[in-house]
């Protein structure tokens, strides 16, 4: 006899099989939320890169002004995409309070991204200018290791703080006793 899997259907491959697909039963709607998140985060990654090094080497700006700048762009591009796409299924708490929310843990992670930037370009620029005061070291301080560390914190606290209300599908079976 086949072994079964999450909803009653026949597992051809045995329990190795039964185990992903109660791995993905289990755990397949934060796989699907990270995937979207990656793609509109992906989005938003390569405006404020654009944006960046735009306003680094045609407005002039300062960097970490135009990091600021780019970033907050980038921000709100990706807000309007994790609302309505990404995190769309959940319940809603208010735009205004989701709105402030997603800058201020924007903020936060601009800070990662620019606290990167600024370590390598002014601290370690200081040391070592010929390597750490191009435009290629502030793309890879910023835009590489501080959007990295800085996405890592968006997601948990965008899930965890800002689209807080679970759908149907994500709250877990209430199990009831009945007497």
């Amino acid at each position: 006899m086949p072994s079964t899997v999450t909803g009653g259907q026949p597992s051809p491959s045995g329990t190795r099989r039964g185990l992903r697909y109660l791995l993905l039963d289990r755990f397949g709607h934060l796989v699907r939320e990270l995937g979207k998140f990656g793609v509109v985060g992906g989005f938003a990654f390569f405006v404020d890169l654009a944006l960046f090094n735009y306003a680094v080497t045609r407005l002039g700006m300062e960097r970490l002004t135009a990091k600021t700048f780019s970033t907050v762009v980038a921000a709100t591009i990706a807000f309007v995409g994790n609302r309505f796409w990404t995190w769309r299924h959940r319940e809603r708490s208010g735009m205004a309070r989701e709105y402030s929310l997603y800058f201020f843990f924007n903020a936060v992670g601009l800070g990662i991204a620019v606290a990167c930037l600024g370590i390598s370009h002014y601290g370690l620029g200081a040391i070592w200018p010929s390597v750490f005061k191009s435009l290629l070291a502030d793309n890879i301080s910023a835009n590489l290791v501080g959007a990295a560390l800085g996405t890592l914190f968006r997601f948990w606290s965008y899930r965890r703080f800002v689209f807080v209300g679970p759908a149907a599908q994500d709250a877990p079976d209430v199990i009831t006793k009945s007497d």
